[in-house]
This record gives C-alpha cells, structure tokens and sequence, in this order.
C-alpha cells in the first residue's frame, strides 16, 4: 500500500478544512512546494494535492502553486478540485501531475469520465468519491446527491477510471480513524485501484488499511501537519 501525503491549496497556502468547511480553516504554510519536499524526503510515495478554491469556485486558482510542487519532487503528484472540464484537466497534466481527480462532475456525468479516460487514459483518470453515511456529496461538500457512493464507484470504474478515491466525510479531519467498514465494502465491489482517505489519525489506522487486501493507497492530512504520525517512522516500518 502507498502512502500518500496530502497538501490542500487555499489562495497559494497549505490548509487544512474540518470535515471541508472553509470556515474552519487551520493555515501551515505560504510555502506548498517546501512541503512538498518534506513529504517526499519522509517517505512518501505519491502526493495527493487538492486545490479547495476550485473546489468551491469549479475554477483552477492555485496551478502556480502546483507546477512549484511538481517542480520540486520527484513523486508523482495527484491534483484534485476543480476538475470539471476537458481543458481544466489538460492545464492540470500540462503543469505536471500524473493524475487527476474527477469528482463533481463524476457524479454528474458518468460519459465524461469515460471521455476523459479515452482522451488522456485511465491511468491519469481517478475518480474521487466523498461521501456521508454512504450518499455522495459534491460541490466541495457543499451539496449531498441522491447516489450512493458503491454504485458511483462501480459505474466509475466501468467508464474507464484507473482509480477510485473514497473519502468519507464523517471522519475526515476529526482524527477518529477511517470508515474501515466502508473500505472493506468497496474493496469487495472494485476492481480497479482504490484508495483510502479521510479520518487517518494514528500509524495503527494506517497499518490496518495496510492488511486490507488490494487497497493500493491511504492519503494521511492532518495527522501528519498535527504530529500524530510520523511519516518517516511510519514509511521506515514498511
């Protein structure tokens, strides 16, 4: 399992949102690609990047701030937010990540992932699924839908999706540990790459994640800006 560390962008700052509300912000850092470098010199894998003002707006507003974090690692790097459009999801892979992360607008439109996924490949396509008590939420988790996360992600994978990232809401940011539950029932429906995210808070959470068969990923936010994990230890016990 990889372990992804996650950097939220807020007006070119490193933030982090309780349970995604914006006004419920704590501020790291004017400097994102600094830590980007920290998170890769700890250990880790991939970078999970989000860009919240998109989000929100559905407009990209931090890609400065992305092609200095894509600049200054050598990991791969993910960028989420915003990605509602073909042309917002080619200035993303432009700026340099090697994947992006559909989320809105896979809940609205099933064809435009597989669109996305024929025109830049199934690879560079993650399909992002937030979700609160199984219903999936959108709009930067401003709004819930009528769809329930499973048959998102199903359906997701059909159209073509390399990967499926499941948040769940609830937990995300409150540093209560994941919904396993939840991990299990998607591992047990997927078939594609799936990975964890949201209520990360202890290096145990992480190591049960990591005795789940097939989970490929576990993005950890806020337990490692708060201290409570390691990611160097944590990356030395793999």
């Amino acid at each position: 399992m990889i372990l992804l560390p996650a950097i939220d962008l807020m007006s070119g700052e490193v933030v982090r949102l309780r349970q995604g509300k914006a006004d419920q912000k704590t501020v790291y850092s004017n400097d994102p690609a600094a830590f980007a470098r920290r998170w890769q010199e700890d250990g880790g894998d991939y970078l999970h990047v989000v860009d919240l003002d998109a989000a929100f707006s559905g407009e990209l507003k931090n890609l400065d701030s992305v092609r200095a974090i894509v600049e200054a690692i050598d990991i791969p790097c993910e960028l989420g937010g915003g990605m509602r459009s073909e042309a917002a999801i080619r200035l993303a892979i432009q700026a340099g990540v090697a994947r992006v992360i559909i989320g809105t607008r896979a809940a609205e439109s099933l064809d435009f992932v597989r669109d996305m996924a024929r025109e830049f490949g199934g690879e560079r396509i993650a399909v992002g699924i937030d979700a609160k008590n199984g219903t999936v939420s959108v709009k930067g988790w401003t709004e819930l839908s009528t769809m329930q996360a499973l048959d998102l992600a199903r359906r997701a994978e059909d159209a073509g999706a390399g990967t499926i990232i499941y948040t769940d809401i609830a937990t995300d940011g409150m540093m209560q540990g994941p919904n396993f539950a939840e991990m299990e029932n998607m591992l047990g429906a997927l078939h594609c790459q799936l990975i964890a995210s949201g209520g990360v808070s202890s290096a145990a959470d992480v190591t049960r994640l990591g005795q789940m068969p097939g989970l490929y990923g576990c993005i950890i936010g806020k337990a490692l800006y708060d201290g409570a994990i390691d990611l160097r230890e944590l990356s030395a016990t793999r």
